[in-house]
């Protein structure tokens, strides 16, 4: 008995691992495209500095990320952001305004707060304070994310504080993102209490966290991957390898990877991008690959800058900052690293990330190293830092974040319908219900379990 994971990021690891757990008896083959596993958790220990060159950290709420990494015994690594830096700002021009206090999730319900921001106008502060003051629209169809905060808060507060925070999340565009499928409890806030502030506050206060709210790995996220490696018992993993289709076979499933090797298998659970799993599919369900084609991705690129302490003017008193769209930049965000984390510089340096591409823009991966740095260092100059940097370090992730645009709660049901005609067939990964690594890691373990129980549905 066999199965086969397709993708060795973070779903796919955990797949496999939880493929070990519910189906001791199968052999699980894992096949990895690049050299390496872990996808976009990519850690580099250069010269004293711990560079990420994606993610950086996660949201202890969600339990799959904590979870795993208390039971693969990483929970003594576990580390929070630095609280003496526990601010951040948005950039308007060449200022940073900082965020007010009081935000749940995105929403500010502080308006003491607000009142003593220069984040935005009085105008924009009295538009946002009307809401509580506003009717709800009835049940409808899904809208953006843009419609939605700009008809409840203003355009204001769209624009200069909401929009830049999403795209930290999504790099997307928020007149395309969908509501439904990326923040839906903000909709059902409206409908319930007439208003998303009035419905925030009305919230039970949440018990008091065990663990801050972001979190990291003080030896660096990739340490997560090597740790489910380590730990697979009976499942062969073969980096380097691409996988080319998907059929079905007698028994179950033939996958073809290049030079021709056909593996048969009777389970098969895909963790890769929708672009990638829509040519794996397009022999075996043409709808369902179809319906894979149509999730659309931006492209993104970080660069990561060391500069000697006396090099840069500004206090880096923060977390870093987030760029809004309307700005017409091609910066997303700028994270003052080592003011944020312990221990990601050596004495008397910094480390700097910016980061750059906005969906629906140019593609900036097709920059080179020497364009990429270029930007980033003009971007830099607004902090006051003209020096040549101690150390850079370039990571392109091209088509690298799928985007829930409108349509996507619909999409999902098709692909779950199409889906159902294939027992054995699963999936997982960042383009379906969520982009985080909690969420990855959750629904590389859903689509073991979904696999084992349709595998216990088939006859014979």
């Amino acid at each position: 008995m066999k199965a086969v994971v397709i993708g060795g990021g973070i779903a796919g690891l955990a797949a496999a691992r939880r493929l070990e757990s519910l189906l001791p008896e199968f052999e699980i083959d894992l096949v990895e495209r690049s050299q390496r596993l872990g996808g976009k958790l990519l850690t580099e220990h250069m010269h004293g500095f711990l560079v990420e060159g994606g993610a950086d950290s996660f949201l202890s709420r969600k339990e799959r990320g904590v979870g795993l990494c208390e039971e693969l015994g990483l929970a003594g690594e576990l580390v929070g952001r630095r609280p003496e830096s526990a601010r951040s700002y948005v950039r308007h021009g060449s200022e940073l305004h900082l965020l007010p206090e009081g935000l749940t999730g995105m929403i500010p319900t502080d308006l003491d707060s607000l009142a003593d921001s220069t984040l935005l106008s009085q105008v924009g502060r009295e538009r946002l304070a009307a809401e509580v003051d506003l009717p709800p629209v009835p049940t409808g169809a899904d809208e953006s994310i843009a419609s939605f905060v700009t008809r409840r808060l203003g355009a204001e507060a769209y624009e200069r504080l909401v929009e830049p925070l999403m795209t930290g999340i999504y790099g997307g565009d928020g007149e395309q993102l969908s509501l439904q499928a990326t923040f839906p409890n903000l909709r059902a806030l409206e409908l319930e209490h007439g208003s998303l502030i009035r419905g925030l506050l009305a919230q039970s206060p949440e018990a008091v966290a065990t663990r801050p709210p972001f979190v990291t790995l003080a030896s660096g996220l990739e340490t997560l991957v090597a740790r489910v490696a380590e730990g697979l018992r009976h499942t062969r993993v073969v980096t380097g390898r691409a996988a080319l289709g998907v059929r079905r076979s007698d028994h179950g499933y033939e996958v073809t990877l290049d030079a021709g090797e056909r593996v048969h298998s009777d389970g098969v659970v895909l963790c890769v991008p929708a672009f990638a799993a829509a040519e794996l599919l397009a022999d075996l369900d043409s709808d369902l690959a179809a319906a894979h084609a149509e999730i659309p991705y931006a492209s993104t690129a970080v660069v990561s800058l060391a500069y000697r302490d006396g090099d840069v003017v500004h206090p880096l008193d923060g977390y870093g900052y987030v760029v809004p769209r309307a700005e017409g930049s091609e910066m997303l965000a700028c994270t003052w690293t080592s003011s944020k984390w312990e221990g990601r510089a050596p004495d008397g340096f910094v480390l700097i990330r910016v980061y750059a591409g906005r969906f629906g823009g140019r593609d900036v991966v097709e920059d080179s190293d020497d364009e990429l740095v270029g930007l980033a260092r003009d971007e830099l100059r607004l902090l006051g830092i003209e020096a040549e940097p101690h150390l850079s370090r370039i990571d392109r992730w091209p088509l690298g974040m799928p985007q829930y645009v409108l349509g996507h709660p619909e999409r999902l049901k098709r692909i779950e319908s199409a889906l159902a005609d294939h027992p054995g067939l699963a999936l997982a990964g960042a383009a379906y219900r969520g982009v985080g690594i909690p969420d990855c890691i959750h629904s590389g373990e859903e689509a073991a379990r979904s696999l084992t129980e349709s595998l216990a549905r088939v006859p014979g």
